[in-house]
């Protein structure tokens, strides 16, 4: 079962976290079952940005994005080479290293 590892965020996991989930689970369902409540505005469905996270180990691991992900992730805070909406990214078997942004945009919401 892959680790995946949180560095310290203030408001999700200040101290930073290590969870463990099996393959074939999304980021944001692994953080979610134990207790790390990322945002999810969309209820995981492809619709907003607030379950963005930077990978910052083992990114290669995980399937390529889709491009309805892309699109979305264009419009996410801290954009990086290595940024997924965590509720798309699905765990294979190697462990991540993961990275919370400080902040997001609920483009739903906030009218972007």
């Amino acid at each position: 079962m892959p680790t995946i590892k949180i560095l310290p965020h203030a408001e999700y996991c200040p101290q930073g976290a290590e969870v463990t989930a099996p393959a074939g689970t999304s980021i944001c369902e692994a953080l979610l079952e134990n207790h790390i409540n990322i945002e999810h505005a969309c209820e995981m469905s492809c619709a907003c940005t607030t379950c963005h996270v930077v990978v910052r180990e083992g990114f290669e691991s995980l399937a390529p994005s889709e491009e309805e992900e892309d699109d979305l992730l264009d419009r996410a805070w801290g954009l990086q080479p290595q940024s997924r909406l965590s509720c798309q990214a699905i765990l294979a078997q190697k462990d991540l290293v993961i990275e919370i942004p400080k902040y997001s945009i609920n483009h739903a919401k906030e009218n972007h």
